[in-house]
């Protein structure tokens, strides 16, 4: 896992081809916008996201956030041990200032 500050995510999601935007808040916290292009796998149900993290693609980069980073942080743990290559952004959505949708 590699923790990025908002300014290196954006770089590295331009540079970067072969990603996928995670986003592990609840349903609820999503409704009130996400990253654009983003998948949600709520970290909080964590059958829901065990059961998520099965089907997804390892050949591919997870750039992983939430609220504040916390979570994020964690799942990308979890996803790291399951041999992904993953991106935390610290500061989560509370210090995101791109697009939201």
């Amino acid at each position: 896992m590699k923790n990025l500050i908002k300014e290196e995510w954006k770089k590295s999601l331009s540079t970067n081809t072969n990603y996928v935007l995670l986003d592990v808040r609840s349903p609820q916290e999503c409704q009130a916008g996400m990253q654009e292009n983003a998948s949600q796998l709520n970290f909080l149900d964590q059958d829901v996201f065990m059961n998520g993290i099965e089907n997804l693609d390892n050949t591919k980069d997870y750039f992983v956030y939430c609220r504040s980073g916390a979570r994020s942080s964690n799942a990308c743990a979890i996803l790291t041990q399951k041999g992904f290559t993953t991106f935390n952004l610290l500061g989560g959505m509370l210090e995101w200032d791109g697009k939201v949708v």
